[in-house]
């Protein structure tokens, strides 16, 4: 059960992780379509990878600013810091969460546990116990938390393709328990302060100025630089690939919806957010290096074959992600859609755009 229709305009909407992939589009997306809306981005600009990139985002955000209605104030900061979370609900009052701002990365968690914990679990906490006390203000709390898990909960499952109601007990990395904790202690938060949340488990999301640890980016940076790429698994993967702007309408569309009371008379729910078509990684790196050819970042001569390299399975990986997502579609109406092509093609073309400093229009029409 869902209360349709919290209307966006004119509200104050937090969102952590601003400067992140997903978050920078999402307050794109939200300043071009809400009007009067007031976003407070907090993000604390971390080095996991360049800074440049988040840069990149904030900047696209700065400049579409002077031309909406809404409001963006960015904050430099962590959501570890719990006085400052504090501090930021006590003057802003926001009324909607999106709390996507989390050290990401399977592979990463294993050279760097400590990140995982601190922002994943510590930042997650925080921000709940703002939630909690936003009813102690007097002016209605916060109407809906959203929040970003992942496919990596589903682990090692054998059951094709992955729902929400499956079980999720057997995680195969520590990224993938601090997610399935974070789910936990929303439903702990809503069971006993009433705090509306709605859980999000993307998968695998790529586009245009991207996250460069995913394969896709890293791939890309490596074929650029004349060096070997690693298929791990011998490219017996398959992953369902999400496109950064069916990812945001997802995000928009749930935030509008936050959850009636369940049959445990809990307001709480999870979706997955896929394309619902699992991709052979071979058939990817195939299609990805074409549209790097096409908008000339590799020179079409590139001999491709030569950088291929196929290895075995790394530690916390799965050989399959697949999203079940007609919870999604029945309660929204909405499905992912765009092509796998059509968002490497726009990849590709950005890449050169940003990297090599040329405008490929021509070329990726």
């Amino acid at each position: 059960m869902l209360e349709k229709n919290i209307k966006l305009d004119n509200k104050t909407i937090l969102v952590t992780g601003a400067a992140g992939f997903i978050g920078g589009n999402l307050i794109l997306a939200l300043l071009k379509s809400v009007d009067n809306v007031q976003i407070i981005g907090i993000d604390n600009m971390n080095d996991y990878y360049d800074v440049s990139l988040k840069e990149f985002r904030l900047s696209q955000i700065e400049e579409l600013e002077s031309s909406v209605t809404g409001k963006f104030t960015f904050v430099k900061g962590s959501i570890a810091d719990k006085k400052q979370v504090d501090e930021l609900f006590a003057m802003y009052r926001p009324q909607i969460v999106v709390n996507l701002a989390a050290q990401a990365g399977v592979r990463y968690s294993i050279e760097n546990p400590d990140a995982y914990i601190e922002s994943n679990m510590i930042g997650f906490y925080n921000l709940l116990e703002a939630c909690r006390h936003s009813y102690d203000h007097g002016a209605g709390g916060v109407e809906h938390l959203v929040y970003a898990s992942s496919s990596s909960v589903y682990g090692s499952n054998k059951k094709i393709p992955y729902a929400t109601e499956d079980k999720v007990d057997n995680p195969v990395s520590l990224y993938a328990a601090t997610k399935k904790s974070n789910e936990l202690l929303a439903h702990a938060y809503a069971k006993l302060y009433g705090i509306p949340s709605t859980g999000l488990r993307f998968f695998t999301v790529y586009g245009p100025a991207g996250r460069p640890d995913m394969a896709y980016f890293g791939f890309t940076n490596k074929l650029v630089k004349n060096e070997k790429i690693k298929i791990f698994n011998y490219g017996n993967c398959k992953r369902d690939f999400t496109y950064i702007d069916d990812i945001v309408i997802g995000v928009q569309s749930v935030m509008q919806c936050a959850p009636l009371a369940n049959a445990d008379g809990v307001r709480y729910k999870i979706y997955n957010i896929g394309n619902n078509q699992p991709e052979n990684l071979l058939d990817f790196v195939e299609i990805l290096q074409e549209e790097l050819k096409r908008a000339k970042v590799l020179p079409e001569e590139y001999d491709f074959e030569a950088h291929k390299e196929l290895v075995g399975m790394q530690p916390g990986d799965v050989e399959v992600t697949y999203a079940d997502v007609s919870e999604l579609e029945r309660d929204f109406g909405f499905k992912p859609s765009t092509d796998l092509r059509v968002g490497l093609r726009n990849f590709a073309c950005w890449y050169k755009a940003f990297y090599q400093q040329n405008d490929c229009n021509s070329t990726c029409k």
